[in-house]
């Protein structure tokens, strides 16, 4: 039983070893740091921070959140 631990335990290592060269990493879809954003359902696309909109009969807009990652929908201010 040993024996043939130590045979997978070999040909494992050799496979891995006679593997040519790593495969590059793939490029991130989307090099270029996007503005965040808002999904409406009502209208069925996204919105761009800072634009406004009536959802479900509420004016709102939608606003980037602290960290600048992300965004939501707040009330609009009259």
């Amino acid at each position: 039983m040993r024996v043939v631990l130590a045979l997978a335990s070999v040909m494992l290592l050799a496979a891995c070893a006679s593997q040519s060269a790593p495969p590059e990493k793939v490029a991130v879809a989307s090099a270029a740091k996007h503005a965040p954003q808002c999904y409406s359902g009502d209208h069925g696309r996204f919105f761009n921070a800072e634009e406004t909109t009536t959802i479900s009969g509420v004016a709102v807009i939608c606003k980037p959140t602290s960290d600048g990652k992300a965004a939501s929908w707040m009330g609009s201010k009259r």
